[in-house]
């Protein structure tokens, strides 16, 4: 069996949750190749559309907001979306990859390649998988038409019923992380001698993560506060010139898993995949400044059943971490209902369930 996960750079949960399901298959002697699904219909388009995503997530997103919007209306429309008619177009080029790769089963963490599968199968049958990556089924999922469909909860299979899917391809094995992931090696590469407070900005380093830093440190003392930067180096570069004990300032990092055990509690942007490992290692979690849109949805569903706080501002940041620090009941609680709503065997799940249905 030769099985392809597809994804696409818009965001950097939707390729590190195809990253994880590879691993997870190869770790079970299974063929598994990842690609970016922009790469196989052509590096230009690839560029273009990383470039359009990083744009309008800038400042405050609000062009974000309003294409998600945009999409939410043309969802309610029942008309052919423009995002299915250009990812229509490019199924002949996948069709071919897959083919003269000799693929048995895909496997796709966003919504394009899914798109164009759905538009193939429409000739000929490719077995596919959807994995959502977010707590929501967003706008456009409606137009694929799956195998199965891997959600991130039983408590959002209302959510996809509402859109069409049929209870039946419905699979809440939760958002893929790899079982490696939480085979965590220690390491001494934080102090002890104090609570940690973990500031995760995104894979990208959005936001005005330095206003933020220099006001927590202004207002919360007694605590380290550790900052991942991600790819942004101009941040990391400009947070480095802070002159203070307190802060720890970290680039891109593959020990991601090692910064969330050794925390106290993690504050991070809302993105669908960062959110389930800190979950999946159970640490109280503060959602800050989503990207209005889906982050939206994944932060009210976490709050919604009690397992982070929401902060909407840099005030309501710093009230929300001072907060969680002394009220270790509420920690608690945050840990105990992620303990019964988060699956932290999703990824080993998935592949249980394609050994026993397809191979």
């Amino acid at each position: 069996m030769k099985i392809l996960v597809l994804s696409c750079p818009t965001g950097g949960g939707h390729n590190t949750c195809a990253k994880y399901i590879v691993e997870e298959f190869l770790k079970n002697n299974i063929v598994c190749e990842f690609k970016n699904y922009l790469d196989i219909i052509g590096a230009n388009t690839s560029n273009m559309v990383e470039k359009l995503y990083l744009d309008s997530t800038k400042g405050s997103g609000i062009i974000f907001k309003n294409i998600y919007k945009l999409g939410e209306l043309y969802d309610k429309s029942n008309l052919i979306s423009p995002v299915y008619i250009f990812n229509k177009i490019q199924k002949d080029k996948l069709a071919n990859f897959i083919i003269n790769n000799k693929y048995d089963l895909v496997i796709c963490t966003h919504l394009f390649p899914s798109m164009a599968l759905t538009a193939l199968n429409r000739e000929m049958k490719i077995p596919f998988i959807n994995v959502a990556t977010d707590y929501e089924c967003i706008p456009f999922w409606d137009e694929t038409k799956p195998d199965y469909f891997v959600i991130p909860s039983e408590l959002l299979i209302p959510r996809f019923l509402a859109k069409g899917f049929s209870k039946e391809i419905l699979l809440p094995f939760g958002i893929p992380i790899a079982s490696d992931f939480l085979k965590i090696k220690e390491e001494n590469l934080l102090p002890k001698d104090k609570d940690i407070v973990l500031i995760v900005s995104g894979s990208m380093g959005f936001g005005n993560i330095k206003n933020l830093i220099l006001k927590l440190l202004a207002n919360i003392k007694g605590v380290y506060f550790v900052v991942i930067c991600g790819n942004n180096t101009e941040l990391k570069t400009s947070l480095d010139k802070i002159n203070n004990s307190n802060l720890l300032v970290v680039g891109f990092t593959k020990q991601m898993n090692y910064y969330i055990k050794n925390s106290t509690i993690v504050v991070t942007k809302p993105g669908g995949l960062t959110t389930t490992e800190v979950a999946v290692i159970n640490k109280p979690l503060i959602h800050m400044m989503p990207i209005p849109g889906v982050e939206n949805y994944n932060a009210q569903f976490f709050s919604q059943y009690e397992m982070s706080l929401t902060a909407l501002n840099i005030g309501e940041v710093i009230l929300n971490v001072k907060t969680l620090l002394n009220n270790k009941n509420l920690q608690q609680k945050m840990i105990i209902n992620q303990r019964k709503i988060i699956n932290k065997n999703g990824a080993s799940d998935l592949v249980k369930f394609v050994i026993n249905k397809y191979k």
